[in-house]
C-alpha cells in the first residue's frame, strides 16, 4: 500500500496514522506519483480527476460528493472509486423541501416583490395534503421523506425494484399522474440520463412541481423548457444541463421556475461529515479493512 494521501486542503486535521500530504489549488508531481489515496476538490473542475492518469500508485479515489459520473472517463483501470453517500443526504433534503416550499408559497416572488415595494396578497398551494412523489429511494431519498412527512403530504417512494415502502419505478407511468409534486433524487447513469423527457413531463399533473435535486442530465432541458412555457407544470432547480447554467440561458427567462446554483449538500453540515467519511476511509485503507461506498465500475 502506497503511504501517501492526498486530501484538499479544508479537510486539514483529518486523523490519518501515516504521512498525510494536502494541497490548495493542485498537487505537486512528486506527490502524485507517490499517492495511494486521493480526495479530488470539492465541486472542482474537470483538472481536478485529470491528473488520475498521473497517478501509478493510487489504490483508492474517495469523492467528496455522492455522484460519481464524471470521474469514470479519468479512472484507472483496478482503482477503487468511494463515493460521498451519506455525507449530503442532510443538506440536500433540506434543499429539497425549501425549494418546494418556496415554489408553492411563492417565496421567490415575494422575493422580487420586496425589490419596488410590491404587496401582492394570493392564495397560493400549501404543501399540506399534497400527493408527492420522490423518485429516488437511496439516502437522500429517504431523506427527504422523513422531513415531508411532518408537513400532513402523502409521499410516494419510487425505486429501482419494489420493496417496502418503495414503489418500483416500472408503476411511474400510474403514479405520475397523480402526483403533486415529484421530487428527482436520482445518480445519473445510463438509465436516468434524460428520463424526464417530453412524455414524462405530459404524464404529470397539471400545474404540478417538478423538483430536481441529483443531476441536470437527469432532465432533457428543451422538453422542460417547453412545458414550462406553456404553464403545464412549474419546476424548482437546484441542476440543471448545462452547468453553471450561462447567463443567456432560455431557462432563466422562464415563468414558475426557481432555480438554485447546485447548492444542495454545499452547507455548514458539509466539512464535519466529509471529514468523518475520509477519516474513517483513511483508516480502513491503512489496516486493509473493507471499504466504504465503494462503486463497481466493472
Amino acid at each position: 500500500m502506497a503511504g501517501i494521501a492526498l486530501l484538499p486542503a479544508f479537510l486539514q486535521g483529518v486523523k490519518y496514522p501515516d504521512e498525510l500530504v494536502y494541497y490548495h489549488d493542485a498537487p505537486a508531481p512528486a506527490d502524485l506519483l507517490r499517492a495511494g489515496f486521493f480526495v479530488p476538490e470539492y465541486m472542482g473542475s474537470v483538472s481536478t480527476v485529470e491528473v488520475l492518469a498521473e497517478m501509478p500508485a493510487l489504490e483508492v479515489v474517495q469523492l467528496l460528493t455522492a455522484g460519481f459520473e464524471y470521474v469514470l472517463p479519468y479512472l484507472p483501470v483496478g482503482t477503487q472509486l468511494c463515493n460521498a453517500a451519506g455525507v449530503h443526504d442532510a443538506s440536500t433534503a433540506e434543499l429539497a423541501v425549501g425549494l418546494i416550499l418556496a415554489s408553492l408559497r411563492g417565496l421567490d416572488v415575494a422575493a422580487r416583490n420586496m425589490e419596488s415595494g410590491n404587496w401582492q396578497h394570493d392564495t397560493r398551494p400549501s404543501l399540506a395534503d399534497r400527493q408527492v412523489v420522490v423518485l429516488g429511494a437511496g439516502g437522500v431519498g429517504q431523506a427527504i421523506r422523513r422531513r415531508l412527512e411532518p408537513f400532513e403530504v402523502t409521499v410516494t417512494m419510487i425505486g429501482r425494484t419494489a420493496r417496502p415502502g418503495v414503489t418500483a419505478v416500472t408503476d411511474l407511468e400510474l403514479i405520475l399522474p397523480t402526483a403533486d409534486v415529484v421530487v428527482l433524487a436520482v445518480p445519473l447513469d445510463t438509465t436516468t440520463r434524460g428520463l424526464v423527457d417530453a412524455k414524462f413531463l405530459k404524464l404529470m399533473k397539471t400545474d404540478a412541481l417538478l423538483v430536481n435535486v441529483s443531476r441536470g442530465p437527469v432532465v432533457e432541458t428543451e422538453a422542460l423548457i417547453g412545458a414550462l412555457q406553456s404553464g403545464r407544470v412549474s419546476a424548482a432547480l437546484d441542476v440543471t444541463d448545462p452547468e453553471p447554467l450561462p447567463p443567456e440561458h432560455r431557462l432563466w427567462a422562464c415563468p414558475n421556475l426557481l432555480i438554485s446554483a447546485h447548492v444542495g449538500g454545499d452547507t455548514s453540515a458539509f466539512v464535519p461529515r466529509a471529514r468523518a467519511l475520509v477519516s474513517d476511509q483513511l483508516t480502513s485503507w491503512s489496516t486493509g479493512r473493507q471499504l466504504r461506498n465503494i462503486i463497481p465500475t466493472t
